[in-house]
């Protein structure tokens, strides 16, 4: 394409994103606010043109750099930054990444400091009333005061930092502003360390602030504790794949570090007046009303700020596992997908740092990749790392709550939310012991949740970033504390390990699954320390999975969670079973793996189904559904009629068992649709029916309330004349054209919500349980948001390869906004470049102080 056309490409483009604009900001969409300001030709939109296209090369401004830094572009955009010091290199990487993902930046930290509003207008209000109750800018705040200004972390902070400002000051001088904020006439502040933090804070909370202990209210409270602990189990009763299959060690506790500014400091809490009150047992109808609170807050919140799916694939292996005897690893993290991409592709060198792989807008360094000697993935644990306390409150005690024998009083904590179009929202944040009160309906309810406690995860990954072996990549770790994440490691001298650092909480008592009593029997006793954390080293197996399974058998001798915490593992079998079938792999059969669409649950039950199906009386339709069962690989290909005849009998199974229950007990499904996925596919409850179905057919379960006797096989058989009857309505009558892409689709949205400006939704295959993971509905907005592979073919030599679903830059007018989205489509590859590797025919920068 010539330069000439490009030019003409990125005016067009732009012209069309001004329009689209032109029209959200008319009549409001998603986060993006109403009545925005007319186009003005000097700014806004129109900057989108000279945004849109590909950067030229040359010498660029950065105040503070002490030598040159050089900045490399290959044709897809893939950035490669070198520089004489590490200073110069993260502000150079600051620079770099605010050029093309500035407005992804600030919506990130606007999102997590509780000022959506300010440019969103009103809809933004109850997201940010939640975020500045749960702390997040408070935690980045003490995380930051507890950052040594000497530190590599606190350097490398106020580093990139100084690169962000430095583009802001260009956008401030050349009224260059991103479209939104020419448009609405709201632009970013300067960047600040703890802005950096925060962003950090926002992935946190999309990992591991979970909302199940609500969710487990709401059952106890209906369903009854009797059911809810069978059905909902701490343990799973079906077989499991722990990568650390033990033996454990049971170490005691490890200390937890006192409270941040999200909870009230102990010692400084001085006992309020009165007697203290009858001691009484939780009240489940207050709790369930808290919990009911809590959860219709939490829909209003932005797509992707809860966690709600589990999260992630990794694996490593080496030996005669892998072609050549070395190590290989494979790593894909599952997140809500978007344009632009979570992920920054980036390679970056100095004299003390040699690393590349996939960074954090808005964060220096580098969170997934390798360095010279080492690589590493991550996927989330899982465990339970967020409780809630049911605080004791009295009128007769204003302003104060009941803990450790003594009324105590509530800490305060002044915001006012600025509103785009709207009047200031005052808004005070009480504070417990244990954290923030996040309601007071029904029950005073606050939450003490583990991300809510400073976490150097920056200094742990410089650590990991120049560490040469597993013992200095395992050491690193020992400072990392939220999220809990699943470390997956390969060397260049073959070797492989897992190790999961992280705050896993221990309660003094209770049940934690369930919200606490605030009265101090239930608090934080401590943490698992570190060394009996979840690990595995070089096992006999050669080879080490993590895709979100428990980690650990049912000996390990510390609680984690229960199995709604939990990924059932039929993502992780799949790859065990792919990594263990035949010859020695390579890289090839590694990315075959992460596009691979069996659901093995799909492999154990349909069997079960097709005997249900025997001698059953069936019609013309459902003999031909039938008969297309038989055989069937188990694979959700999208062009696969077998795949849709398959989820819509699993989806009719769970109804046809659960249903008559849900309605029996009054259990609130509605409210419960994301945060227990009872209308989609919960962990606990597909375990149960796989359990059920395999080893109890008898189990009462399958008998309705006050309904006639039945057993595993008379539901399968309702359940299959339902999902048959529902296809030939939704998709005709003929099975063989019921194919899974005419149901299911993948789409990647935009982060402005404006549906042109996002990918999809188009025909594709996977489900929640295949490693190409396609969870969060029929039109999957969730899934491999990072595909990597490294296969260490000798000292310091490593074969690397990774994709996203997006590109480079954040601006639709740019070629480099989607580029990279059908090579992730069709599971393909581009190679992961070291700055070393990348060619000598890259678009070029020269970044320098001089003006």
């Amino acid at each position: 394409m010539s330069a000439k056309i490009r030019r003409i490409a990125g005016r067009l483009g732009a012209l069309v994103l001004a329009g689209l604009l032109m029209f959200v900001l008319g009549v409001g969409t998603g986060p993006i606010p109403a009545l925005g300001r007319a186009l003005d030709p000097a700014r806004g939109a129109w900057a989108s043109a000279d945004g849109g296209r590909l950067p030229a090369g040359g010498r660029l401004h950065v105040p503070g750099l002490t030598q040159q830094a050089q900045v490399s572009f290959d044709n897809e955009g893939l950035a490669s930054i070198t520089a004489a010091s590490d200073d110069d290199l993260f502000r150079a990487q600051g620079y770099v990444t605010a050029r093309f993902r500035l407005t992804q930046m600030d919506l990130l930290r606007r999102l997590g400091s509780g000022r959506l509003a300010e440019l969103s207008g009103p809809a933004a209000v109850e997201s940010d009333t939640f975020e500045l109750q749960l702390g997040l800018r408070r935690t980045a705040e003490a995380a930051w005061t507890q950052t040594p200004a000497d530190s590599p972390a606190g350097k490398a902070l106020s580093a990139y930092t100084a690169g962000v400002n430095a583009r802001i000051a260009e956008l401030e001088d050349g009224h260059d502003w991103p479209a939104l904020y020419g448009l609405t006439g709201v632009h970013p502040g300067r960047w600040t360390p703890v802005d950096s933090l925060v962003v950090q804070e926002v992935l946190t909370q999309q990992l591991d602030f979970s909302t199940v202990p609500l969710g487990y209210a709401l059952l106890d409270r209906s369903l009854g504790p009797e059911l809810t602990k069978a059905w909902f189990p701490v343990l799973p009763a079906t077989p499991q794949q722990p990568y650390d299959p033990g033996p454990y060690q049971d170490l005691g506790t490890a200390p937890i570090p006192e409270r941040n500014a999200n909870a009230a400091d102990p010692a400084a809490l001085r006992p309020g007046p009165g007697p203290a009150p009858t001691a009484q047992p939780l009240d489940t109808a207050h709790a369930a009303a808290a919990a009911t609170a809590v959860l219709a807050r939490a829909d209003h919140l932005p797509a992707g700020a809860l966690h709600l799916h589990p999260d992630s694939n990794a694996w490593a292996a080496n030996g005669p596992a892998v072609a050549g005897g070395r190590a290989m690893l494979a790593g894909d993290p599952h997140l809500q997908l978007s344009l632009p991409s979570d992920w920054f592709e980036i390679a970056l060198r100095s004299p003390g740092l040699d690393v590349t792989g996939a960074s954090l807008p808005g964060m220096p360094a580098v969170l997934i990749g390798h360095n010279e000697h080492i690589s590493w993935s991550l996927t989330d644990v899982q465990n339970q790392s967020t409780l809630f306390y049911s605080e004791t409150t009295s009128p007769e005690h204003p302003g104060a709550y009941y803990w450790n024998g003594a009324w105590r009083p509530l800490e305060h904590v002044e915001y006012t939310i600025p509103v785009r179009g709207g009047d200031p929202v005052p808004l005070t944040v009480d504070l417990t012991v244990h954290g923030p009160v996040i309601t007071r309906d029904g029950q005073t309810t606050s939450v003490d949740w583990m991300g809510n406690i400073p976490s150097p995860d920056l200094a742990a990954l410089l650590s990991i970033s120049t560490a040469g072996d597993y013992g200095g990549f395992r050491e690193a770790l020992r400072g990392w504390k939220a999220p809990t994440q699943n470390f997956v490691y390969a060397d260049d001298q073959g070797n492989i390990g897992i190790v999961a650092p992280g705050y896993y909480p221990l309660v003094k008592s209770g049940e934690p699954w369930l919200p606490l009593s605030g009265e101090g029997a239930a608090d934080v006793a401590g943490t698992i320390p570190f060394d009996a954390v979840p690990q595995v080293y070089n096992p006999p197996s050669h080879a080490v999975v993590t895709a979100n399974q428990r980690p650990v058998g049912a000996d390990y001798p510390y609680y984690i969670g229960t199995t709604q915490d939990f990924d059932p593992g039929y993502r992780a079998t799949q790859i065990n079973t792919g990594l263990r079938a035949g010859p020695a792999l390579g890289p090839d059969d590694f990315g075959a793996l992460q596009s691979d669409v069996t659901d093995r649950l799909a492999a154990q039950l349909v069997p079960e189904l097709l005997k249900a199906l025997d001698g059953a009386p069936l019609d013309e339709r459902q003999r031909t559904a039938r008969d297309l069962l038989t055989g069937w690989n188990a694979a959700m290909d999208e062009k696969s009629p077998q795949a849709s005849i398959w989820w819509r009998f699993l989806i009719a199974y769970l109804g046809e068992v659960f249903q008559p229950w849900w309605t029996d007990r009054k259990v609130p499904v509605d409210l419960a649709r994301r945060h227990l996925a009872l209308e989609r596919t919960p962990p606990a409850l597909v375990q149960d029916l796989e359990q059920w179905t395999l080893h109890d057919q008898g189990n009462p379960a399958f008998t309705p309330p006050g309904g006639p006797a039945r057993d595993a096989r008379a539901a399968m058989r309702d359940a299959f004349a339902k999902a048959t009857a529902g296809l030939a309505a939704d998709l005709g009558p003929d099975p063989a054209s019921w194919n899974w892409g005419r149901l299911h689709r993948r789409v990647i949205p935009s982060i402005t919500q404006v549906p042109a400006l996002g990918h999809g939704p188009l025909p594709a295959g996977g489900d929640p349980w295949t490693a190409n993971n396609a969870d969060g509905g029929m039109d999957s907005d969730f899934g491999p948001s990072w595909r990597m592979v490294v296969r260490w073919t000798g000292p310091a030599t490593a074969d690397a390869r990774a994709v996203y679903p997006g590109g480079q830059s954040e601006n639709p007018a740019s070629p480099w906004y989607r580029n990279l989205i059908d090579l992730w489509w069709r599971g393909e590859y581009l190679p992961l470049r070291t700055a070393a590797e990348h060619g000598s025919d890259d678009l070029k920068w020269t970044l320098t102080s001089e003006g």
